[in-house]
């Protein structure tokens, strides 16, 4: 029996035909050529995904919303469009539906684009990338093998590092101690060979085998591979010069490089008070929670982008920053679920070491989410900016501002606006009266009589006997 073909109402299609085209939308009328959709899907598959409508023209065709419903008279009219996206090589992962609207005339096609892992292109070999409302064309070599990085599809960790001799790897001090604390591994040339940490074509180290045991990969690796730790003294989103306390940078092997970071982390974390309900406290944060994601950027970055990671500490929160945006088909939405590896044999690497950084494989980031609840704080926060993932560690309580109120006031006579916004999170100065509002209305507090204006502070209403 055939699928019956939904109907939209006359307000969703003008909302499908007046909807703003952008990184993640675009339409176009009935005429567009098979040429052109491969354009466009193949453009979404090697950013961040996306939909496409065919049969509503674009504000170019059609200046008016209300005009530009352009469906075809039978569905099947799309078929070589549809046909179009499934010969695309490599493929495309999509999903397709039909629509019609009794306001207006014909069926329109629906295409829904995933993320790809690979380097996706049109039949013609041309690698488009979505930019904005732009599906741009990438010509220049270069740019499409860093776009292959950036996507998984090649990772940097197999690059011949030619300047280099074998020994560089294989009789580091750092393979040295490797091998002893392994004992399993007879001898570290079979061991580096077996594992493709050194190219058995011409024995040059690879990219992987010096990050892991070089014992200096940072002077002798093409690419910047270290991590700089930054202090700001404030609270503030944009910290001026005068808040830069500590600026330092770690090197090392990567399995060095982990522990020597967490270790400066903890440090400078131990000086830094924050107010809490019971009142000022030294800083913390569950431990578990900065080890998984500190290891999650050093195995997983895209070590081809000349960058550092930075990890930028400030009074309530930390921000970590990893060159390289997510991998494959992983997304901001889906990344505690979805596995994926860019650097498969760093991965497999440091699993290979006696106290492991990267031992429950898979599910560190779910570890960490899960401590940070634990631990009454709210998850981290990531976000992809450009070229980089940015993960923010806050240290801002799981309860809602009303309870972190009423914690306060068991342990003191009474609160102000500005103590409430350092407890809370809130910024605004009127978004805390509003709290204060709601617990008094509730009966809960009341304002202390004789503070007013700036002064102004709250209390809870004793009880009367």
């Amino acid at each position: 029996m055939a699928t019956a073909i939904p109907e939209i109402s006359s307000e969703d299609a003008l909302k499908l035909a007046s909807t703003v085209e952008d990184q993640f939308f675009d339409r176009k009328g009935k005429s567009i050529s098979g040429k052109g959709v491969q354009k466009i899907v193949v453009a979404f598959a090697n950013a961040d995904g996306g939909e496409l409508v065919v049969g509503i023209k674009d504000d170019k065709e059609d200046a008016n919303p209300a005009n530009r419903w352009d469906g075809a008279t039978d569905p099947e009219e799309f078929n070589q469009l549809i046909q179009s996206v499934v010969e695309l090589s490599p493929s495309v992962g999509f999903r397709y539906e039909f629509l019609k609207s009794n306001d207006y005339n014909g069926y329109i096609l629906r295409l829904f684009v995933d993320k790809s892992r690979e380097v996706c292109m049109t039949a013609d070999k041309t690698v488009y990338v979505r930019m904005g409302a732009q599906s741009l064309p990438l010509r220049d070599a270069q740019k499409i093998t860093q776009l292959a990085f950036s996507k998984g599809a090649q990772s940097y960790e197999n690059r011949k590092i030619d300047s280099l001799r074998p020994e560089t790897v294989v009789e580091s001090n750092e393979m040295k101690r490797f091998i002893d604390e392994a004992k399993i591994i007879p001898n570290s040339l079979s061991y580096a060979v077996n594992e493709g940490f050194i190219s058995q074509d011409d024995w040059a180290p690879l990219a992987a085998g010096v990050l892991l045991y070089a014992d200096n990969p940072q002077g002798v690796f093409p690419t910047r591979c270290e991590t700089r730790i930054v202090f700001y003294d404030t609270k503030e989103e944009k910290p001026e010069r005068h808040h830069l306390k500590i600026n330092e940078t770690i090197g090392g092997p990567l399995y060095h490089q982990i522990h020597t970071s967490i270790k400066r982390i903890t440090e400078i974390m131990s000086d830094i008070s924050v107010l809490t309900p019971e009142g000022l406290t030294k800083v913390s944060y569950p431990p578990e929670a900065i080890w998984e994601i500190v290891v999650n950027a050093m195995i997983h970055r895209d070590y081809s982008i000349s960058d550092d990671i930075q990890i930028i500490i400030f009074q309530n929160r930390i921000e970590i920053l990893s060159p390289g945006k997510l991998p494959g088909n992983v997304t901001i939405h889906n990344i505690l679920d979805v596995r994926d590896s860019r650097n498969p044999k760093i991965v497999k690497g440091l699993r290979r070491y006696k106290d492991a950084p990267n031992q429950d494989l898979g599910e560190g980031l779910n570890t960490a989410f899960d401590k940070m609840k634990e631990w009454r704080l709210q998850p981290p926060i990531f976000e992809e900016m450009g070229n980089y993932l940015k993960v923010t560690i806050g240290h801002k309580p799981l309860a809602t501002p009303e309870e972190a109120v009423l914690k306060y006031l068991e342990n003191h006579n009474e609160i102000r606006n500005s103590v409430a916004r350092e407890l809370t999170g809130i910024r605004s100065e009127n978004q805390m009266k509003e709290v204060f509002y709601r617990l008094r209305d509730r009966g809960l507090i009341e304002q202390v009589p004789e503070k007013k204006g700036n002064a102004s502070a709250w209390r809870k209403i004793l009880k009367k006997a």
